[in-house]
């Protein structure tokens, strides 16, 4: 084959992998762009894979307790892949209610209770069973139950081992997802809802609207994020929703900005100048003609605050007033355990760390992936 045969050959698969097809619309060129961009669509696959984590919720978690609070003081800073023996034991307790949608949301109390087992000796009709304590040689309590009362014996592995209290790892870091993907998704709507309504507002109408909104963005960018949020935090009280509020509250600014310069670009175009000659609305003339003309530049800035309010709920989680325990927290569990960094037991600060940066990188890098796809240059 000639050497010009090859190269035209090269050039038209190169054009068919970097463009679709001629008719097709704006989006799904974006899309095409977008999918070329490794990185970005393996963020989005990260991204998606941590929200059906924390959709599921406690219907896949190891621990499906409450708050994943279920404590086994004898197997405190258990090593990863540690394989437990439960005997579980019938003790007249109420049974909870099997309702697959409460357990998914909230979870459910354990039906019966669990002994972590060294040992167990049939006397008779009763079973002694000897308790777990990690120590050698073991030398644990033994209880004496009736054969009747044993619903069943069965090993646990503990895959990524336990914290100081005895509560499974990996159940907490995967309902902690929940609260940062939560936390994230709620502060970036009442953020969106103010930064939008006040900087359209603010570049649409001009004059005094103008420097107001700019005089309260100015006198509100001045001010640190993390001090606004902690004084926020201690005026609405310490809890799960109130940092949904006081990250919300603060973000709003950024948002505001890039719409109030989005809206100053296209406010004068044909298209605005005609909505005001059929006599539309203010708001339908901003809602239905303006906005959805700068949506990339809005996304783009979201998933970069998504980004940043997993980080303030991180961080006020780690100082104590924001999400409080026993509801598990990203942030939470690396101030528990920042001090084992220095023992042997480091991997219990670090994996929550190290999911915390994760999810972070993956919002950034789909932010930057969404940019290009939109860059009409």
């Amino acid at each position: 084959m000639r050497l010009h045969d090859i190269l035209s050959h090269r050039h038209r698969h190169f054009v068919r992998q970097q463009a679709p097809s001629q008719g097709a619309s704006l989006s799904a060129l974006a899309w095409h762009r977008f999918c070329r961009n490794r990185l970005s669509v393996a963020s989005l696959v990260v991204i998606g894979a941590f929200a059906l984590v924390a959709l599921l919720g406690y219907l896949i978690t190891p621990d499906h307790t409450p708050h994943c609070n279920q404590q086994y003081l004898e197997l405190a800073t258990l090593k990863p892949f540690t394989k437990i023996q439960f005997t579980y034991i019938d003790d007249g307790l109420p049974q909870p209610r099997r309702n697959p949608l409460r357990r998914m949301l909230v979870g459910e109390p354990l039906a019966y209770t669990a002994i972590p087992t060294y040992r167990t000796t049939p006397v008779g009709d009763s079973l002694d069973i000897e308790g777990y304590t990690g120590s050698t040689p073991n030398d644990g309590p033994v209880r004496r139950v009736a054969q009747s009362q044993v619903v069943r014996t069965a090993n646990r592995t503990f895959l990524l081992g336990t914290d100081a209290y005895g509560r499974d790892m990996l159940s907490m870091l995967m309902i902690g997802s929940r609260v940062s993907l939560s936390v994230g998704f709620i502060a970036l709507l009442i953020a969106l809802l103010i930064g939008i309504t006040l900087g359209a507002l603010a570049a649409y109408h001009g004059g005094w609207v103008d420097n107001l909104v700019s005089w309260l963005i100015n006198v509100v960018w001045s001010i640190p994020t993390v001090l606004l949020v902690i004084a926020i935090t201690f005026a609405l009280g310490k809890g799960f929703w109130q940092v949904f509020v006081a990250v919300g509250l603060t973000m709003w600014v950024d948002i505001a900005r890039v719409v109030r310069g989005q809206v100053y670009s296209v406010k004068e175009k044909e298209y605005v100048e005609a909505a005001r000659a059929l006599g539309y609305s203010t708001f339908r003339t901003i809602f239905r003609h303006i906005l959805p003309n700068i949506t990339g530049a809005v996304i783009v800035v979201a998933a970069s605050n998504f980004a940043s309010a997993i980080l303030l709920e991180a961080g006020l989680s780690f100082l104590g007033i924001g999400v409080q325990p026993p509801m598990p927290s990203w942030g939470t569990m690396v101030k528990e355990n920042y001090s084992y960094i220095l023992l042997d037991n480091a991997y219990l600060a670090i994996l929550p760390g190290a999911a915390i940066m994760l999810l972070v990188l993956a919002f950034m890098l789909l932010g930057n992936g969404i940019r290009d796809a939109l860059d009409v240059k």
